[in-house]
């Protein structure tokens, strides 16, 4: 028998005009709902945050929520029916549903565009100030640079080349702060940019590292960089002063480092240390909270963030802009198609026009990588009922409450210098928006959120909202606000007063839930590599790679080696695979966990998680592509025992992506452990989860030991800087020699080796060989082989180069040595002389004496490594890094 409800029981209309109401739970095909005195039978079952019609909509009338378009009906839709887009049918596809879809989509993607009257534009006025005063307890910076809601050390690499530093740093240093109880903390500020030449986001990337290093929650700041990458601290200096940034206010210093890696690290800890005792002097003192500033983000968002948690955030920043705070709004994607909305109320036309000009720079970016800015929402918000952009940007625009007028449209990072309702430019990845929002000056973050995003950033304290009850009950360890006690009949005044008093007692010390929780990530906007349209037809229609190895020459004169190995059979590495960015931070406090309590051992070497900054965010198409190929790299990669997939819940690539795409590459998901953030019930709960997987599997198998020789050896082969001919010489003929025995060498296209004669002609039959393999593609055919790389980052390179399989990398170093793999052993070497002794400490061998006995010193060497009786300088001294790329089409959403 059908169930029948009242319509205020199971769904939710956001204004009255609306032709299409939002489903507060899952309505079963059949269901009867009682609505304006007709009855409304549900022709499908209507997933929870999905649409149906609540009016008969003719085709190509508009289908309406907040009384704005966002889309048109391709059939008459009559009231009860599911309202549903090509785009959802096909999201849906991939997820393992227990119930019939409808066939094909009742409406298209389509709203007419924006167009600014200027002719009769009028500025609105700004809300009546309050005059009296509340305070809050902060630290008290220079007039320039405002008030802190905290006190921080932060270690700050100015480009991903130093991330691994500042990370090791950080945690050498954290048992210092029990002797400080005013520093609230000693963290990394890592990130992904300026590793490579000539980066198209560079004037972006010194605006936001100069904001780093003077935003008022940062008590001290240590800058660092090597001094010869595209972006050093010098640049970043000069960018400060010729910018007026306060940064001579901030207890700082800029250091480059020089020699080894354990050198440096002790030369960091005591700048830090010195510190400290400063840093420590800072008190709070009551502050007017005009000197809040405020980020308001989305993220994971649902059907519900524009109903409940947006409008409550809009309610906050109203109340804050009237005391002289700042809030500012972001993810300019995710405000396409609600401009009639956001410039309802705008302080003048060049504001208006400024914002709109913004959108339209982003388009034009997006375009240039065949993508489109409407294609923002994930594979989450569709599935919690985010149809498309419009839908998606009508509720996200919500954080301004109607009555808000925008005072500003800025730049990404550009300092938030008045009190008042900022637009910052930025892309709709969460992670990134903050980044530019902290660069700003923002000293809080609102972070409202439909599924559960955990996501934190390491000095600026989240305060995370979530949109229903159910969800905050199912997440209730890792969320601050439940705006769902709204949608249950609690006023907005009185929730909007609550969390106002709950804002001051967060900005005065008390520590969110995310802080508690103890993870972080930075994120910059990342840099996206078209500068035009000019390459986007050759780079789509580019020829793949055939998977076949390349034909190389023999060394007649080589002599046979009986070297053996005896190395782990099956692999030894128990693997934690996020699926998104935001999964990261978890699956690396779960292996420290397991690697902390032996689980595993002596059968497994060690748990390693692979946390990355990708599966949310980006653009699809290649880039996705690229993306899944090398995950499933990783997946099944020989050196891998017992892999898991943790997904955070509302990603792009969640677990059913990657299911559905392992499936079409023929690999088998059966084998492997799924775990979600979001849906198993949080940070603690999916961490007894998949601690418990791992101990099902233990139990099931056993360790082995299995003898090689050449024949088994898969190696990668990659140099740093310039190569000796004497050194491409030995190495030509270390390929040759394991490929004669039938094994597997895999170099990067963009090593030297290949631009070496020494090497290249000793090796190849002819001069020009394409690439025999993708990027992170895993290889299935032993021999030689060229992988495609499709940036000079050296981690991007070591990414892609493991997850094809490789089980040692051998390096040799010209340069400096470099970032290290999390599993995937990297032999570091030099035969220049200055090198070894600059670096003796941190190579792994030193090759010197008669060149003709390099072939097996190497080879002695390389057999410790993988029968694991010689680890890595570097990897024991924590230089490692883990960066995907997005190949040349990816770009930010």
């Amino acid at each position: 028998m059908s169930e029948a409800y009242t319509f205020d029981e199971i769904a939710r209309l956001p204004l009255p005009g609306d032709n299409c109401a939002v489903a507060t739970r899952q309505l079963d095909a059949g269901t009867e709902i009682h609505y304006e005195g007709q009855t409304l039978i549900m022709d499908y079952t209507v997933m929870e945050g999905h649409r149906f019609a609540v009016k008969p909509i003719a085709p190509g009338e508009e289908l309406l929520s907040w009384e704005l378009p966002f889309g048109v009906a391709l059939e008459a839709i009559p009231p009860g029916h599911y309202v549903i887009n090509e785009a959802v049918l096909e999201a849906l596809s991939v997820r393992q549903l227990k119930f019939a879809l409808p066939a094909k989509p009742n409406f298209a993607d389509q709203v007419h565009p924006y167009i600014l009257d200027e002719a009769h534009f009028q500025p609105a006025p700004a809300s009546p100030a309050y005059t009296e005063e509340r305070t809050f307890l902060g630290y008290r910076r220079s007039a320039d640079r405002g008030v802190g809601t905290r006190n921080y050390v932060v270690l700050l690499g100015t480009t991903s080349r130093t991330g691994s530093y500042v990370k090791q740093l950080a945690a050498r240093l954290q048992s210092e702060l029990k002797n400080f109880p005013n520093i609230d903390g000693i963290v990394p500020a890592a990130h992904t940019e300026g590793g490579t030449e000539n980066p198209n986001n560079l004037d972006l990337l010194l605006r936001t590292l100069a904001g780093f290093s003077v935003n008022p929650n940062v008590g001290a700041v240590l800058m660092v960089d090597y001094g010869i990458e595209p972006v050093t601290n010098k640049m970043v200096e000069a960018y400060c002063r010729e910018h007026s940034y306060p940064i001579d206010e901030v207890l700082h210093k800029f250091v480059t480092l020089q020699g080894g890696f354990e050198a440096n690290l002790a030369i960091g800890e005591e700048i830090v240390r010195e510190w400290l005792p400063a840093v420590n002097a800072m008190q709070r003192t009551p502050e007017s909270i005009k000197h809040l500033k405020i980020g308001l983000q989305c993220g994971g968002s649902d059907a519900f963030s524009g109903i409940s948690a947006n409008p409550l955030l809009g309610w906050i920043s109203e109340e804050l802009v009237r005391y002289g705070g700042a809030a500012s709004l972001a993810e300019t994607d995710e405000l396409i198609g609600a401009e009639p909305y956001v410039l309802s109320r705008v302080r003048n036309v060049e504001t208006a026009r400024k914002f709109l000009e913004l959108v339209d720079r982003f388009k034009e970016r997006t375009s240039w990588h065949g993508a489109s800015a409407e294609g923002n929402p994930s594979g989450g918000n569709k599935y919690r009922g985010l149809y498309n952009i419009y839908l998606k940007s009508i509720g996200a625009a919500q954080k301004k409450d109607p009555i808000t007028r925008i005072d500003f449209a800025t730049e990404y990072g550009e300092l938030m210098k008045d009190g008042g309702y900022y637009f910052m430019d930025s892309p709709g990845n969460d992670l990134e928006s903050i980044a530019g929002q902290v660069a700003a000056g923002c000293n809080l973050i609102f972070f409202t959120t439909g599924n559960g995003s955990i996501t934190n950033f390491p000095y600026v304290p989240t305060v995370k909202v979530v949109t229903t009850t159910r969800r905050f009950q199912l997440l209730s360890n890792d969320m601050d606000v439940n705006a769902g006690q709204y949608l249950e009949g609690k006023s907005m005044d009185e929730l909007g007063k609550e969390v106002f008093d709950l804002t001051i007692q967060i900005a005065s010390g008390q520590k969110s839930v995310g802080e508690k929780a103890g993870h972080a990530q930075v994120q910059i906007w990342r840099n996206w590599q078209q500068k035009d349209a000019s390459q986007l037809d050759r780079l789509l229609h580019a020829t793949e790679p055939t998977g076949e190895p390349i034909e190389i020459l023999e060394d007649t004169e080589a002599v046979a080696s009986s070297i053996q190995f005896n190395r782990p059979e099956g692999g030894s590495i128990g693997l934690i695979l996020p699926t998104s960015l935001c999964a990261g931070q978890v699956a690396n406090m779960i292996t420290q966990r397991l690697n902390k309590q032996g689980t595993g051992q002596p059968d497994l070497s060690r748990f390693v998680a692979l946390a990355h900054t990708e599966g949310c965010g980006n653009s699809g198409g290649q880039s996705e592509q690229l993306y899944a190929r090398t995950m499933i790299g990783y997946v099944t990669h020989p050196l891998v025992k017992h892999c898991l997939l943790l997904e955070h819940g509302c990603e792009k690539t969640h677990n059913d992506f990657m299911r559905h795409e392992m499936g079409e590459m023929g690999v088998d998901a059966s084998r492997l452990g799924f775990a979600s953030i979001q849906l198993d019930g949080g940070i603690t709960k999916v961490t007894q989860k998949v601690e418990a997987w791992f101990d099902d599997r233990l139990k099931a198998t056993a360790a082995g030991k299995e003898t090689v020789g050449l024949e088994g050896l898969r190696i990668g082969m990659v140099s740093d800087g310039p190569l000796s001919d004497t050194a491409g010489e030995q190495l030509a003929k270390l390929t040759q020699m394991i490929v004669g025995a039938g094994g597997m060498v895999v170099v990067p296209e963009n090593s030297g080796l290949l631009s070496t004669p020494a090497y290249s002609q000793q090796l190849l039959p002819v001069s020009q060989v394409q690439p025999s393999v993708a990027y992170g593609e895993h290889v299935q055919r032993s021999g030689f082989h060229i992988m495609e790389t499709p940036t000079e980052h050296w981690v991007e390179t070591i990414t892609g180069l493991a997850a094809t399989g490789v089980e040692l990398i051998i390096a040799l170093v010209g340069h400096r040595p470099m970032q290290t793999h999390p599993f995937v052993p990297i032999l570091q070497m030099a035969s220049d002389s200055t090198m070894q002794q600059n670096y003796a400490n941190d190579l792994d061998l030193l090759l010197t004496g008669d060149p003709q006995a390099w072939t097996n010193q190497i080879l002695e060497r390389s057999k410790q490594i993988v029968e694991q009786t010689y680890t890595p300088r570097l990897y024991q001294q924590g230089n490692v890094d883990f960066q995907l790329t997005r190949g040349f089409l990816g770009v930010s959403l």
